[in-house]
């Protein structure tokens, strides 16, 4: 009967999953290249001339503007050769399809090929693109593009510097308007302390497996490490809901959509954790929990450490995370996931080979 539940539910996850990804596919391209984390703060600091119906801000830990229209007319944004680049109005979003901004763009190191029909000096031909009136976009003007830090930073990394002011060109009915920010370097923090905390605590969760499953404390040891699975789970999807946030998710169908269409696996993994942890902890049909406790809570403890730990790690090493709160708090989310799957992974695993070497062996005759 478990074995029944347990398949049926294995491919009911495996059909959410593979509908989850086909939806997200087209979405997922969108911002794939947005950063895991910088070292370089981008901050809009005002429109000017003021426009009440003009809303512009930072998005993907600054890898990218936006710029939303509430207005009547239409504004366009300036490309870099000062022709029209993108228009966002009460008729949709378009963009020119002969200015060569519209290429660069579309990642955020600016490699794309140019097309022969590129000509900033010719006549804007639109394509629209979205019906909203909210646009996206990788702007260079607001990015650092060198592989290496400013010469100012190279000469004192250990404190912020500020890398430019810039200004991205709009047009209205109006007449010009500028969007105004500044581009500063942020000294990272030292990954090292980061790292010895979540080795030190992994290692102290996965002792937990040495204790004697069908003992008391062996007992207690798994229902502590079904609730430190649930406690990592519940940080994993916070990292996944400030990342859809940070990408400009506004409203509860704004952050669902996110969810499904941008750190699925992140998401996926914090909440498989969550259920495992509570299944392992609620079981009472065996001396040490459910049957299979070990291997499931094994399993989450795995995915849990791969999926939302390890891709989330560049935040112990960088200043600017793609999250809407402090980075500290981040890294402490990152930590937990760390621990608490990695440590649960280690101590699952040992109960798992204590229990291999207790179980009679039979010899066929």
């Amino acid at each position: 009967m478990t074995r029944t539940l347990l398949t049926r539910a294995g491919l009911l996850l495996a059909g959410t999953v593979t509908a989850i990804l086909a939806t997200a596919a087209p979405a997922l391209a969108h911002g794939a290249d947005a950063p895991n984390g910088t070292d370089y703060r981008v901050e809009v600091a005002e429109v000017a001339p003021a426009r009440p119906e003009l809303r512009v801000r930072v998005v993907e830990a600054g890898a990218r503007l936006e710029l939303t229209n509430t207005g009547g007319e239409p504004v366009e944004v300036i490309g870099y050769s000062g022709e029209p680049y993108l228009r966002v109005g009460p008729d949709g979003v378009f963009e020119n399809t002969r200015s060569p901004a519209t290429y660069l763009n579309r990642t955020i190191v600016g490699d794309s090929a140019l097309p022969a029909e590129v000509d900033p000096a010719a006549a804007p031909q639109w394509r629209r693109v979205d019906g909203g009136t909210t646009v996206r976009w990788h702007d260079q003007r607001a990015l650092w593009r060198e592989p290496e830090p400013p010469a100012a930073v190279r000469a004192a990394p250990d404190r912020e510097h500020r890398v430019r002011d810039w200004v991205v060109p709009l047009r209205d009915a109006e007449g010009p308007v500028e969007v105004r920010g500044t581009l500063d370097w942020v000294p990272p923090p030292d990954a090292y302390p980061w790292w010895v905390a979540a080795t030190l605590g992994a290692l102290a969760v996965g002792a937990l497996g040495l204790l004697p499953a069908a003992s008391v404390p062996g007992r207690r040891a798994l229902l502590g490490l079904g609730g430190l699975l649930g406690v990592g789970g519940v940080a994993a999807v916070a990292l996944a809901v400030g990342r859809v946030l940070d990408a400009g998710a506004e409203g509860v169908g704004g952050v669902l959509v996110g969810l499904l269409t941008g750190p699925v696996w992140a998401l996926l993994t914090g909440l498989g954790a969550i259920v495992a942890g509570g299944w392992a902890m609620t079981g009472t049909s065996a001396p040490d929990g459910r049957p299979h406790a070990n291997f499931v809570v094994a399993l989450a403890g795995a995915c849990l450490a791969l999926f939302a730990g390890v891709t989330n790690a560049a935040g112990f090493a960088r200043a600017v995370l793609p999250v809407p709160w402090p980075a500290t708090a981040a890294r402490v989310l990152v930590l937990l996931v760390v621990v608490a799957g990695a440590g649960a992974l280690a101590a699952a695993y040992l109960r798992l080979h204590a229990a291999g070497r207790r179980a009679p062996s039979t010899v066929s005759p």
